[in-house]
């Protein structure tokens, strides 16, 4: 064969295909990854950001094109998440042979109102590290480096197609350099978008008073910071997505001024350490938590901590980026009052240079805890951090690059073998879900009132929103609105139809009602919700047993409920069982004041055949409180006045704590029922007396003989732990029970565990061993929050069976 007839069978043989990809395949080092694999296989095109997928036109054989999509589907960059790949031959005008692959600029949209995918930020990589401690790097301590694999993305993206003018580095012009590196294709900073170095990109600011101008810059700045640190001094830091404050872990005295001038009197604070080498010698680390600890996410991980006089175990050894001096005395010097009333401490490593800087120059575990007063929205703005910050900061470290979106930091741990969420932001959140069934419109959940969030969802994706903190103001509803106006920007979805929670006094849904017109609002009933996000996560399609325990949720009968046991689908569902009520005494000050709820259960419990405690079993309980209080507690119960009545697991709780003498008086949710779970701690106990009765078609759990046989064991002189850890036990018993029977009468044998009980270790993995036990499949939230921050995801999926059904 001549050269030139195999120059024509070549040219006869090469196809020119168009690629179409998406997912979350912008911001994620996607185009670079394209352009090298395409330039690998001798391939001629071009690779595009369209709205918020990726375009591809590759021209070359049959056997190149097949493995350029193949490695496209394979070897995707670790922060892409590929969904789908659309190839077809193009008739269009073919890219001569030999002319090479480009990256090109962005494009118009190809699909209006396609789901578009916002990457979540994520943690400096280990190259990105290596260099940033290396004196001979022009990076060297630079706070602000990244590459395509590392950096901001949500906190920084303005727009889509993402690309550097539509983020808030745009008022950050390259230097030479290092365009010549977001030029390159050889360097791993070929587009990254967030690019910068000392010589062109942002720089830190100290400021020592929020009435004065910065102090100094760069270097010396971070100097002002760990000397202010050092001293025990509290200092608000500019973090990827908010203001933090930062203060010695090791300093009781600062952390007790951190938690005074907070308004945070005991909740725990979360810690950053260097190295895992560093976070092993503060608390007990299994092979899921070292993943969770060391993913691009960098989420706080909530461990088992390890006493203060024990010794770090054989796998404490030093790795690259652990402090030797560090390991030595982290474990004797963090303060007790980091984490008071629990043997849990939450964990976390490094997320930016910054970070990376703080804890090398420092040298010591660092409190790290959101940049807010309690309850008010994270800070984001410098004004803002300035007055809401200056009652709290004795100094702040900030810089010139702008925060777009509120990002807190994303909590998880691990229980029943399995990772679950507790609060999704900074690295994981608004990366999409899938729904079970397409919703037919674009909707909006509005989500709960404490821990909030809200879900966009269009087609079978929902983007749920970051952790916006509780409801509860002004300012967070705020906070709430102008989340949700950007991230319909973002997204491309513009919402037709709102869904809500049936109670009329959260401020999600009083905004659905002032939003939309009443036929185009879907109501969905709380713990519905919350069952319901467990099935969609899953992909649970048809119907299944849900359990719901949490503190409080309307509803559809007008009463309180929060220890459910639910017959459902995504589109509807009915009650089979549920724990008793009892009368909440001044409504949400019982919630506040567990001993309250220790009254209401002993003297206004719902009447189900069981006697009270005897009088001479309680006396000691009610010896210890106030006794003109009590008074009027017993009064108010007695006639009903300001004692709403509730079917609550999360009330009982606090009922327990309160009667063992763990808590009467609390300042955050949940604080009784963690006080209970770690006085149980590992102790196995056989369960107290129980008992289930039928009222009104339903299987009841009655707690009064469980909370007579407790004060029994009590005045018998046995151990609180052991009581605590035979109330577990108890609820794990019951709650088998309960699904046994309604499984029996036809209940479906798919069962979805939810609600913000089942964030207790303990009782989860009762619960889930138990229920296993019975041969049932146990399904329990991982991704979203079987908090109520996973209501509105919950809210969502119900919709989307709805309208999808009607």
């Amino acid at each position: 064969m001549t050269h030139a007839t195999k120059a024509a069978a070549s040219e006869t043989s090469r196809r020119v295909w168009h690629v179409e990809v998406t997912g979350t395949v912008q911001g994620v080092g996607f185009r670079p990854f394209v352009h090298r694999l395409a330039t690998g296989l001798g391939l001629d095109g071009w690779v595009r950001n369209v709205d918020g997928h990726v375009m591809v036109a590759a021209a070359g054989s049959p056997a190149a094109l097949e493995a350029f999509v193949a490695g496209v589907r394979r070897d995707a960059p670790p922060l892409a998440v590929v969904r789908t790949v659309r190839v077809g031959e193009t008739a269009g005008e073919a890219p001569p042979p030999g002319t090479g692959f480009t990256v090109l600029g962005s494009a118009a949209p190809s699909h209006p109102g396609a789901v578009r995918e916002i990457p979540p930020d994520a943690a400096t990589c280990a190259a990105c590290l290596q260099e940033l401690f290396d004196p001979r790097e022009r990076r060297y301590r630079y706070p602000f480096i990244n590459c395509t694999d590392c950096g901001p993305r949500a906190t920084v993206i303005t727009d889509l197609p993402y690309d550097r003018e539509r983020t808030t580095m745009r008022a950050f012009p390259l230097c030479p350099q290092c365009a010549d590196e977001y030029r390159d294709p050889g360097d791993r900073r070929f587009h990254a978008e967030p690019l910068a170095c000392p010589a062109c990109g942002p720089r830190l600011s100290w400021q020592d008073s929020p009435t004065c101008g910065a102090d100094c810059l760069g270097e010396q700045a971070l100097r002002q910071a760990v000397a202010a640190i050092g001293m025990g001094r509290i200092v608000a830091v500019k973090g990827l997505g908010g203001y933090q404050l930062i203060c010695d872990a090791t300093n009781a005295a600062a952390v007790g001024e951190l938690r005074r001038r907070k308004s945070r009197p005991a909740k725990p604070f979360a810690v950053m350490v260097r190295g895992l080498a560093a976070a092993e010698c503060l608390a007990r680390i299994s092979r899921t938590e070292r993943a969770a600890l060391t993913s691009s996410a960098r989420p706080v991980v909530l461990l088992v901590a390890r006493p203060p006089a024990s010794e770090p175990g054989p796998a404490a050894e030093v790795r690259p980026g652990d402090h030797p001096a560090q390991v030595a005395h982290a474990v004797d010097r963090v303060a007790p009052s980091v984490h008071p009333g629990t043997d849990r401490i939450g964990l976390f490593l490094p997320t930016t240079g910054l970070h990376h800087l703080l804890l090398r120059d420092l040298d010591r575990p660092l409190v790290v805890t959101s940049g807010n007063l309690a309850e008010e929205p994270l800070a984001i703005g410098d004004a803002e951090a300035l007055d809401q910050l200056a009652g709290i900061a004795d100094g702040f470290l900030a810089h010139d690059r702008v925060i777009h979106a509120r990002h807190d930091d994303s909590v998880v741990h691990i229980a029943d073998h399995q990772m679950l969420t507790i609060r999704r932001a900074r690295g994981y959140a608004p990366a999409p879900l899938s729904l079970p069934r397409h919703t037919p419109v674009p909707l909006v959940a509005s989500g709960a009132q404490l821990k909030h969030t809200f879900t966009l969802a269009a087609a079978d994706r929902a983007v749920v929103a970051p952790h916006g903190g509780d409801l509860e103001d002004a300012r967070t509803l705020d906070a709430f609105e102008a989340s949700y106006t950007d991230l319909v920007r973002l997204t491309g979805i513009d919402p037709h139809t709102v869904v809500h929670d049936l109670h009329p006094g959260y401020l999600s849904t009083q905004w659905a009602a002032a939003h939309w017109p009443a036929h185009r609002r879907i109501a969905v009933q709380h713990h519905h919700a919350h069952v319901a996000a467990c099935a969609a996560e899953h992909g649970v399609r048809g119907p299944f047993t849900g359990v719901a325990y949490d503190g409080l949720g309307l509803g559809d009968d007008g009463t309180l409920w929060g220890g459910e046991i639910l017959v459902a689908d995504l589109t509807g569902y009915r009650r089979v069982g549920r724990f008793a009520t009892a009368a909440l005494p001044g409504g949400s000050a019982a919630v506040r004041h567990p001993s309250r709820m220790a009254l209401g259960y002993l003297h206004g419990g719902e009447v189900l055949g069981s006697p009270a405690p005897a009088p001479e079993l309680t006396e000691p309980f009610t010896a210890r409180l106030e006794q003109r209080e009590a008074a009027a507690v017993r009064a108010m119960i007695a006639r009903g006045v300001n004692c709403p009545r509730a079917s609550s697991a999360g009330r009982l709780f606090d009922a327990v704590a309160s009667l063992l003498g763990l808590g009467d008086e609390v300042s955050y949710e949940g604080q009784a029922a963690i006080a209970l779970e770690a006085a149980a701690g590992d102790l196995k106990a056989k369960a107290l007396t129980w008992r289930l009765v039928r009222r009104g078609g339903l299987w009841v759990y009655d707690p009064l003989p469980t909370l007579t046989a407790l004060l029994e064991e009590l005045a018998a002189k046995t151990a609180v732990p052991r009581l605590a850890a035979a109330f577990h036990t108890t609820l794990a018993d019951v709650t088998a029970a309960l699904v046994e029977r309604a499984v029996a009468a036809g209940a479906p044998r798919t069962v979805c565990l939810s609600g913000g009980c089942l964030q207790n270790r303990r009782l989860l993995t009762g619960i889930g061993q138990a229920l296993r036990a019975q041969g049932l499949r146990v399904l329990v939230g991982s991704a979203i929050p079987v908090n109520d921050g996973g209501i509105s995801y919950g809210q969502a999926a119900v919709a989307a069976a709805r309208l999808g059904k009607e």
